[in-house]
């Protein structure tokens, strides 16, 4: 999704500009913008592409400035263009960058023409230059003219906004949009997420939904939804910098696959005393809460909501807990219902989720008295509008394609299961088990990663083909859909995942030697079943690649070919088996020369509906 980062220096803020959009690049976009203020001008250059075209333009015409904005856009209102990429500038004396939608944009559009402005764009974020330049007429004050022109805007917004007029004046604000504050000293700094800004502050301050903030080289003054002054707390990122590099990793995909034994490692620690689970790790009112519900409802989309169909089984299995699940997306809309006393639990990596957000709202509009976010970001808005939170630690995800918050999730959710669990029918014994595996999981991924270079060479079978089928049962369908999911985000190919029984219901009509299908087959009790989905593959002429439990022996067959995938405990396996199809997907990328980090169409956050 776009991204925005602003500052307002006693120094040159165009490399710090320039290096916060490289850093926020991982969150998909297709052109890149920077305007800075200085001598009573707004000098801006725009490019379609990468950042680096970008910077490529200002070393040949290079401009400087103590004060300016930039964006990464991801296209909604109008197509890739430099005309439509922001920064955007009115009469050559408000210049604004936007992330979110302006869902009134059309009827601000048509008055502002009426008006005699002139419109260079077909982005929605225009109309807000205009407005505000409108208001400036009327004011002085910049602050004050973005104050009125927000009145007038329906939808959701994250602005920084500058005017020739004024060279010492930030204007920020947000409403459905994350927006950061870093402080320096002698400067402050605006961001969508704290990694833009590492090189430059640790500090950082966190904007309320209608929050809206005046930076000046020697202040901030921070104003709520109310118009009222307040005081926002300032948090120390204990993020290091070089946490966004790729490292020694070609891609950062791969490098966060490799970190996964280390970020469940991460996941867990300090949430066990005396190898028992404390309720306090979900939060200081989790043992009561836990103590009234009565039911779990997920809520979640793409790979948290995938992480959230593994954890329905346990939950239900394991636990005996009532649970549902839905796509986020489709929740608000249908007029659900929720039964008393049921915990309402939101999945998100980034927890700026629009989808996933607004469907918490309207649960909490139906009357749901408890709520849990699983989220890997602290501050996020999801946390902050959850009672409860559990932190999956899993550290920057970068790559698009999500590897390790996907896991970490699913160990969140385990921890979930037994917190909840134990209340149900969960009894010490199972729960020690689930905790003894769960402990065990770091070192038995460090097992798995050691059959990379046999998965690297499995690859070669996909470099031709353009549709895959990924097939599994019980808790490994949700494996088999998110697996799909990977290979369809990062190489392009088509890829579908069916519950193993479901064969006969239609897929096998597809079977043929060019629709390669790959299994999960862990050693559990719906092992012969699978095998016998198995031999109605290859009796067909499929190509299957099966990922099989080490344990198991298996008949050979020209059509099947075997990984061997480290023995593993069932409880936990789920955990496990994603990551071969994550290292497949990766090497099939690879040789279909795709951007890897920065699939085409997709965006890291999506904080638009």
């Amino acid at each position: 999704m776009c991204g925005i980062v602003g500052g307002v220096a006693q120094r040159n803020v165009v490399p710090i500009l320039l290096e916060g959009l490289k850093r926020l690049e991982y969150r998909g976009y297709d052109s890149a913008g920077l305007a800075v203020v200085a001598n009573g001008k707004i000098f801006r250059q725009r490019e379609i592409g990468k950042v680096k075209g970008l910077e490529d333009l200002i070393k040949a015409e290079p401009f400087s400035g103590n004060i300016g904005i930039a964006h990464t856009r991801w296209a909604t209102h109008g197509k890739p263009s430099k005309k439509n990429a922001h920064p955007h500038i009115c009469n050559n004396k408000i210049a604004i960058v936007h992330n979110g939608i302006i869902e009134n944009h059309q009827v601000l559009r048509e008055a502002q023409k009426a008006e005699g402005y002139t419109f260079t764009s077909e982005t929605d974020t225009e109309v807000i230059a205009h407005q505000v330049y409108h208001e400036l007429e009327t004011t002085k004050s910049l602050l004050q003219a973005v104050k009125n022109t927000i009145k007038h805007l329906e939808g959701a917004y994250a602005l920084g906004v500058v005017s020739k007029e004024d060279e010492n004046t930030l204007i920020t604000c947000r409403k459905g949009s994350p927006l950061v504050i870093g402080v320096g000293f002698g400067e402050y700094f605006i961001a969508s997420d704290v990694a833009a800004l590492l090189p430059v502050t640790h500090r950082f301050i966190f904007l309320e939904e209608g929050d809206i903030a005046e930076l000046k080289i020697d202040s901030l003054v921070i104003y709520d939804k109310d118009d009222q002054i307040v005081e926002r707390p300032i948090k120390e990122s204990t993020v290091k910098a070089d946490a966004v590099d790729k490292g020694e990793y070609r891609h950062y995909m791969l490098k966060e696959i490799y970190e996964q034994p280390n970020a469940i490692a991460e996941t867990l620690e300090g949430r066990f005393i005396g190898n028992k689970l404390q309720d306090s790790a979900f939060g200081h009112k989790a043992a009561g809460v836990f103590d009234k519900i009565k039911s779990v409802q997920i809520l979640a989309c793409g790979t948290s909501y995938h992480s959230g169909l593994v954890a329905k089984y346990w939950f239900e299995n394991l636990a005996r807990v009532p649970c549902n699940i839905e796509v986020a997306s489709e929740f608000r809309y249908r007029d659900p219902v929720l039964p008393a006393d049921t915990l309402v639990v939101t999945i998100s990596q980034s927890g700026e989720t629009a989808d996933t957000l607004a469907a918490l709202l309207e649960a909490k509009r139906l009357g749901a008295k408890y709520s849990l976010s699983i989220c890997n970001v602290p501050e996020s808005s999801l946390v902050r509008e959850s009672d409860l939170v559990l932190m999956t630690r899993a550290g920057p995800e970068i790559g698009v394609a999500s590897t390790k918050a996907f896991t970490t999730q699913l160990v969140a959710l385990m921890l979930l299961v037994v917190a909840v669990g134990r209340r149900f029918a969960l009894d010490e014994e199972k729960e020690a088990e689930i905790s003894s595996e769960l402990f065990k999981l770091p070192r038995i991924l460090d097992d798995v990663l050691l059959i990379d270079a046999e998965i690297k060479i499995l690859s070669e079978q996909f470099s031709e083909k353009n549709h895959a089928l990924f097939l599994g049962r019980g808790t490994h369908y949700p494996i088999a859909m998110e697996g799909a999911l990977k290979l369809k985000e990062i190489s392009y190919i088509h890829a579908e995942a069916y519950p193993a029984g479901e064969l006969k219901h239609g897929p096998l009509a597809l079977i043929d030697a060019e629709m390669p299908v790959v299994t999960v087959a862990p050693n559990n009790s719906l092992l012969e079943k699978l095998k016998s989905n198995i031999q109605e593959v290859s009796a067909r002429g499929g190509q299957l690649i099966v990922f099989l439990d080490e344990s198991i022996t298996t008949e050979d067959d020209e059509n099947v070919q075997i990984v061997r995938v480290p023995k593993v405990n069932n409880l936990i396996a789920p955990i496990v088996y994603i990551i071969p199809l994550q290292l497949l997907s990766y090497h099939v990328a690879i040789l279909k020369g795709t951007d890897v980090d920065q699939p085409r169409n997709l965006a890291k956050s999506v904080t638009v509906e």
